[in-house]
Order: C-alpha cells, then sequence, then structure tokens
C-alpha cells in the first residue's frame, strides 16, 4: 500500500508522515526532497512554482510510487498533489498529461486500490500561523494564498481519506491505521 501525504504547504504533511514512518515501520519518501534546485531557488525567493516547475518534480515521485507498486512495497510519499492532474501524473506518470489534452481527458483508468490519498486539510490561518511559526524552511508563508487558490480538493473516486488538521498528529495517525486496518479486513 503506498499513502500519499497531501495538502498545501504547512498542513503538517511531514509530521505526519515521520510519525507513520516510525509508527509503522513504513519508509517514508519526502515529496520536498525530489525538487530540483531551481524549484527550491524560486520558492526561497517567494516565487510561486508553475506546472512547468512542477512536472520534472511530479514524475520524479511518480517513479517512486511506481517503484513501491511494483514490488509490493509498503510506503509513504509526502507531495502537495494540489490539482487533479498533480494526482494523476503521480499515479500514471506521462500519460496523464496525454489523456488530459484530449477531448476524452478522463480516459485514465481509475486510481489504483492500492494507492491512497492522505488529504490534510484546514482553515487558511491555521496552516498561515504554522507556517510563520517554522523555522528552516524554503517555502515562504506568502505563498500559501498561491497554494490555496490552486487547490482542487480530491474526490471519492480518487481514494482519498480526508483529514482535518485540527486534530493532533496522534488522532490523525489513529484514523490513519483504522482505515489500513479497515482495507485489509476487506481484502
Amino acid at each position: 500500500m503506498i499513502y500519499i501525504i497531501m495538502g498545501v504547504s504547512g498542513c503538517g504533511k511531514s509530521a505526519l508522515g515521520a510519525f507513520l514512518s516510525e509508527k509503522m515501520g513504513w519508509p517514508l519518501h519526502e515529496g520536498d526532497h525530489f525538487h530540483p534546485q531551481g524549484n527550491i531557488e524560486k520558492m526561497a525567493r517567494g516565487e510561486p512554482l508553475t506546472d512547468q516547475d512542477r512536472l520534472p518534480w511530479l514524475l520524479k515521485l511518480h517513479e517512486v510510487i511506481e517503484r513501491g507498486r511494483c514490488s509490493r512495497s509498503d510506503a509513504l510519499v509526502t507531495c502537495s498533489a494540489l490539482t487533479r492532474l498533480y494526482r494523476q501524473i503521480l499515479l500514471y506518470g506521462a500519460k496523464a498529461l496525454d489523456s488530459s489534452s484530449g477531448p476524452d481527458h478522463n480516459s485514465l483508468p481509475p486510481a489504483p486500490p492500492d494507492v491512497f490519498f492522505l488529504f490534510l486539510h484546514g482553515d487558511y490561518d491555521l496552516i498561515q500561523q504554522r507556517m510563520v511559526a517554522r523555522r528552516g524552511h524554503y517555502m515562504k508563508a506568502d505563498l500559501l494564498r498561491s497554494q490555496f487558490d490552486v487547490l482542487e480538493p480530491p474526490s471519492d473516486e480518487e481514494n482519498v481519506l480526508p483529514l482535518a488538521i485540527s486534530r493532533s498528529v496522534t488522532d490523525i495517525a489513529v484514523e490513519v491505521q483504522t482505515h489500513i486496518v479497515r482495507l485489509n479486513s476487506s481484502t
């Protein structure tokens, strides 16, 4: 099973990923570590990334996800995955780009059953406070509004578990673990 922990910057993807990785013994692939240096520099200057900036990054993360799926490994991946197209790229790689431009832009198969999105969502003010308080991260709090503007919350057919960030990481992790148990008992 691959869980992609998604949401805007500052919502707690890394904190939840680290907590779950330690608790469950699953490897964590931190999406921020896969950004090209140019993207990091751009965000550090306070400039929002474009789709063109994100594409190589999303394709690298797709490769990580595919390696995990092919080896039938459990893993956690953090990635903002802000739009449906970005999530499709994570799942299907370059094939998602081909299908997004044609007349039948929804020609991709449904989300694979072994990949789930954990959508961390919350109030803009709460997340902005968290971003202002954190130290040592290249993503500036000024860019949060641009992420909220781009965000397309995932729909049920995308294999999503929505998680409100107003709760503690421990409470959220318990909900994720309950989800895993339910999935394993139904297969």
